[in-house]
């Protein structure tokens, strides 16, 4: 980018600091998204080399390029340049109100507007269990399932049926944008399908505002959680071997994406950490909080 437009406040950016930020933004979305360097540089036909110094934010930034990566993230290029987003807060008091509070103080904060404007857990589909894999939303959502008698769907499994192959191929032949599509499309068919269910979500959906909005609205969400070394040991003895190759590189990028989903995980409304208790304690808790949302059917 060898040309800087002055925004009308007549600020002039530093270029450093705006390159580092829009490699810190592609390197969010990537960890949100779930995706390797190697995977994103597939998709977008754009070098591995630059994207790791585009992330360290010492590449030269090209619209050009940018433009490929953020179509193969399935996000628009707005996204990934600072100050392009207008507040959605229409109310100015409330924002500046909000600006004030620590991240605790407003975690607090949208759950009391969440109770007080939402439609209540009676219009509730069932219950959605959200988080990496490794956390334990397979085992417990079956015994949940199981234990009030209502189907337990895995939301992948529904994907793979409507794009009649499965997620390894539609991922890597379809790329981002189609699978989010038909991720919210199959988020819909739960919710038409079934009145009381237990739903395993992917461990990226949150990253997509309006899919994540819609699971949100319709069930009761747990944000299934564990340590980072918990998730990486039960993936291993899931039989998957690919964490590791690398180890500690494998380590570190788990804690990036756990670090930059945290935000949107803390939405769920309900945390449980698998850490440290058995299946049958978690099953025992998770019993006890998704009761109203289960019984009776």
């Amino acid at each position: 980018m060898t040309e800087t437009t002055v925004p009308e406040s007549g600020a002039e950016l530093n270029i450093e600091k705006l390159t580092e930020e829009v490699g810190s933004r592609v390197r969010s979305v990537r960890s949100r998204r779930g995706l390797t360097r190697k995977n994103l540089a597939f998709h977008s036909d754009v070098s591995e080399r630059y994207l790791a110094q585009l992330e360290r934010g010492t590449a030269n930034v090209s619209l050009a390029l940018l433009s490929r990566i953020a179509k193969a993230l399935g996000v628009r290029i707005g996204s990934l340049l600072p100050d392009q987003e207008e507040s959605c807060i229409k109310y100015p008091p409330l924002g500046e109100l909000i600006e004030t509070f620590t991240q605790e103080r407003q975690e607090k904060a949208y759950q009391l507007l969440r109770g007080a404007f939402s439609q209540g857990h009676g219009t509730y589909r069932g219950v959605a269990l959200v988080g990496l894999r490794g956390g334990g939303k397979s085992t417990l959502g079956e015994r949940l399932a199981k234990h009030f008698q209502v189907p337990f769907i895995r939301m992948q499994n529904v994907i793979s049926q409507l794009a009649g192959m499965d997620m390894g191929e539609l991922i890597s032949l379809t790329g981002q944008a189609n699978y989010r599509r038909l991720e919210l499309q199959a988020l819909q068919q739960t919710i038409t399908d079934y009145r009381h269910v237990v739903v395993e979500t992917g461990g990226s959906l949150i990253s997509e505002a309006e899919t994540y909005r819609v699971l949100r609205e319709h069930f009761y969400t747990v944000w299934v959680r564990a340590l980072p070394e918990d998730h990486m040991n039960r993936v291993i003895e899931q039989g998957d071997m690919r964490p590791m190759a690398g180890n500690q590189q494998a380590m570190d990028d788990l804690k990036l994406i756990l670090d930059e989903r945290e935000g949107d995980y803390k939405l769920a409304d309900f945390q449980l950490m698998t850490s440290g208790q058995s299946i049958e304690q978690s099953l025992e808790t998770l019993i006890q909080q998704c009761a109203p949302y289960l019984q009776g059917n």
